[in-house]
């Protein structure tokens, strides 16, 4: 599906009907294919599931920058009322979980749960800061390859990467698929980002850390940290899996968003 958001045509899933609306942000440089193996799962778990390709990402425009955490936050906004969605559990993977702290802070009225996916509070020190925008300026030189290339052996687990080869081809294949802009204003936009750590406790709704043992860009301490920062927040770690745990562990990642959606109630409804 695709609807003209903020001025731009934002591509997005929505299935499982009229349920209690979840929707599920993905990470850099993904896209909403990303969530294929949770769908079945949490729509005949009775749940509404809101996919959408960020802008500048998989199906959705991708316009020159700037982008920010703000703006990526501002089209989810949009996109909810678009669909008549007043409130929503909304889980964000990695730089999606960046957007998902934007909301939280800037949009709380819209959030009736919140899922922090193998992501950090944390903002980027400046040695991050460097790599962020070395990257940014070759993607924009030599495409996307650079990007897939520098993300692929971070985004698996070690026995990923080596006995899953159709998996680690199916998720490069996304990566390389994206606009260079898109690549180029998110990794800007997350050398900008701001720190929340600061701000855990202030957030006031019910949530959930996920974390992945083998991951090698968020480890397992940091979803450890995000948990005891949020008051009430619950802990999940995923086994077997790294940063891509929805991927390489689907089973153990759709129970530790399944037992906190009913644990929540998910009472944000869809209107």
């Amino acid at each position: 599906m695709r609807a003209v958001i903020n001025g731009i045509n934002l591509a997005f899933d929505d299935t499982g009907g009229s349920g209690p609306a979840l929707l599920l942000i993905h990470g850099f440089p993904l896209c909403r294919r990303m969530w294929h193996p949770q769908l079945s799962k949490l729509t005949a778990a009775g749940y509404r599931v809101i996919t959408p390709d960020l802008r500048g990402f998989g199906e959705s425009d991708a316009p020159d920058g700037p982008y920010s955490m703000e703006l990526f936050a501002d089209d989810l906004v949009e996109l909810l009322d678009h669909l008549g969605i007043g409130r929503a559990v909304i889980g964000g993977m990695s730089m999606g979980g960046y957007v998902l702290f934007n909301l939280l802070e800037r949009y709380p009225e819209r959030l009736s749960g919140a899922c922090f996916i193998v992501t950090r509070a944390n903002a980027d020190d400046d040695p991050a800061k460097a790599r962020r925008l070395k990257l940014a300026q070759d993607v924009a030189k030599f495409g996307p390859q650079v990007v897939a290339d520098a993300f692929e052996p971070l985004l698996f687990a070690e026995a990923s990467l080596t006995q899953r080869p159709k998996l680690v081809a199916e998720v490069y294949g996304w990566m390389m698929a994206n606009d260079s802009r898109g690549l180029a204003g998110g990794l800007l936009a997350m050398r900008e980002r701001k720190d929340y750590t600061p701000l855990l406790g202030t957030f006031r709704v019910p949530a959930v850390a996920i974390g992945a043992e083998g991951d090698k860009v968020a480890p397992p301490e940091i979803a450890r940290a995000i948990a005891a920062g949020v008051p009430g927040c619950k802990l999940c770690i995923v086994s077997e899996a790294g940063h891509m745990a929805n991927l390489e562990h689907p089973a153990a990642f759709n129970v530790c968003i399944l037992d906190f959606l009913r644990g929540a109630g998910s009472s944000g409804g869809t209107r």
